[in-house]
């Protein structure tokens, strides 16, 4: 199709999304109470929707009184008769994808459900209009006259009871409109290689000789592939690889990280940046500004949003409300009712809005990961400011890291242990613990309260991670690729154990 065309199919319907954007953005919380109506009325004749009493539901307050809060192992059983070939369970609509997802708040694999509906009106429709945001904010791209680079952690497809399961994005791409694929790269072919670390070079190969405009995946991954292109091509910056190259659309980790390594390797003012928030239950914001870390709150998408402070998560004055009565700065806990049949579910993210008109939030992290042992209360973005000031102070790189909790033992107090893989290390590691600890306390004053005077905390701990340390442990675990990572926070020392065992060989 030649490029004029294609530039006016987007054209126009880039004109028609935007106003139906406008649309939520002016009456959002009329748009999510139809929302609800919908989805209500739609499975009302399922078995849950009979259980709960659907057809008697006329408003908010009823939908929040007869329908219970719901974690993955809630419905476990469901979802596994579901998968059996049983139909009409929790969505009228047969569901037949089921996205496999090793999941970050249990060791256990999770199916969650992927409805024809949430494909199309929510999956798809986000990757079209992440498109529509992007080309509307930047009038004289030429993103058409190449292809975007995508690279996800896609493994075969697993059939069995006449159902289907397997990787979110080996889903995509199996099902994938052919918009999608004719502006894509790689082929499909090596998309759903199973083998990492061969697919990786393979895509490498393959992609060098397209006109690649945009890249699309997952921080860390996505900067394993980048650097080998770099080696393949014995080039000094991507630009030289890819001449036109003038976006990446990227998600599933913090970029903060990872954010100087890829200045380095595309060394280009006008280059941009654009993040999305999505998960395998459904894709829920999108960056809508050029240079901005703010995610516009995507609510036309088929799910319903409700929201657990996190000062009251867990504990028995915890409290659940619409998105109506959310205020900014607040550090909440997501719950989601979808097109694919999830009820007031807990997806195990946070949020924080940033605005209120329209709705825009930051991921702040997981409601398990973070660290809370002695009453700190660290979450995961206290870990990403924090270490992304200090990289600045230090003038060193972090490739990853994880961090987990030094028991007390007797007298001896407590304390953080961290594990950090850097690309260019401090030249004191020493400073850069002091440095750290100092940092984490301005952003976080439950911290500062524990290590005043080393009153509950003593000075946290940095071990140096040996190169390639993160790579071999994901390999180990079968983590290579796609949104797999390993949970930067825990109140456990698992991975911590884990990871120093295999520095420890290395």
């Amino acid at each position: 199709m030649p490029i004029p065309i294609v530039n006016s199919i987007a054209t126009w319907f880039l004109k028609k999304r935007i106003h139906q954007m406008e649309l939520f953005i002016k009456y959002p919380q009329e748009v999510q109470t139809e929302l609800l109506h919908h989805l209500i009325e739609k499975a009302k004749y399922t078995e849950i929707g009979k259980k709960y009493g659907f057809s008697s539901i006329k408003n908010y307050k009823d939908f929040a009184e007869q329908v219970p809060i719901q974690s993955y192992e809630d419905v476990e059983p469901l979802i596994e008769r579901a998968r059996l070939g049983e139909e009409n369970i929790f969505w009228p609509t047969p569901i037949k994808w089921f996205a496999k997802s090793s999941g970050t708040t249990n060791a256990k694999s999770k199916f969650i459900p992927v409805s024809p509906e949430s494909l199309e009106d929510c999956h798809y429709a986000a990757s079209k209009d992440l498109l529509c945001l992007y080309l509307n904010n930047n009038e004289n791209s030429q993103l058409f006259t190449g292809k975007s680079l995508r690279l996800g952690g896609s493994k075969e497809l697993y059939r069995e009871n006449g159902t289907v399961f397997g990787d979110l994005s080996a889903i995509l791409i199996d099902n994938m409109p052919f918009w999608a694929t004719y502006s894509s790269t790689p082929n499909n072919e090596i998309s759903l290689m199973s083998d990492f670390e061969k697919k990786m070079q393979a895509v490498v190969d393959f992609t060098i000789k397209e006109n690649v405009t945009s890249i699309a995946g997952v921080p860390s991954w996505m900067l394993v592939l980048l650097n080998n292109v770099m080696e393949t091509t014995q080039k000094k910056s991507l630009t030289e690889v890819w001449p036109d190259l003038e976006v990446y659309f990227h998600g599933g980790v913090s970029f903060e990280p990872y954010k100087e390594q890829y200045k380095k390797i595309i060394p280009h003012s006008k280059f941009k940046y654009y993040e999305i928030y999505n998960a395998s239950e459904g894709f829920f914001a999108v960056q809508d500004q050029n240079y901005s870390n703010e995610l516009l709150l995507m609510l036309d998408y088929g799910i319903f949003y409700e929201f657990i402070p996190m000062d009251s998560y867990g504990s028995h004055e915890e409290k659940i409300i619409p998105l109506s009565e959310v205020e900014m700065g607040k550090n909440y806990a997501v719950v989601i009712t979808t097109n694919a049949g999830l009820w007031r579910y807990k997806i195990g993210d946070t949020i924080r809005f940033t605005s209120l008109s329209p709705f825009r939030i930051k991921v702040t992290g997981r409601t398990k990961h973070h660290i809370n042992v002695f009453g700190e209360e660290l979450i995961i973005e206290n870990a990403e400011e924090a270490l992304k000031k200090v990289s600045k102070l230090t003038d060193c790189e972090i490739v990853d890291y994880t961090a987990g909790p030094i028991f007390m033992d007797g007298n001896t107090k407590g304390a953080h242990e961290w594990i950090i893989e850097f690309k260019t290390p401090p030249e004191n590691l020493n400073h850069f613990e002091k440095s750290l600890d100092q940092i984490l306390q301005t952003l976080n004053s439950d911290y500062e309260a524990k290590r005043h005077n080393n009153t509950t905390l003593n000075l946290l701990k940095v071990n140096q991670a040996k190169s390639g340390l993160f790579y071999q442990w994901s390999k180990k675990h079968d983590k290579l690729g796609g949104q797999h990572k390993i949970p930067r926070l825990s109140n456990k020392r698992t991975y911590l154990e884990e990871l120093l065992e295999i520095n420890n060989s290395l």
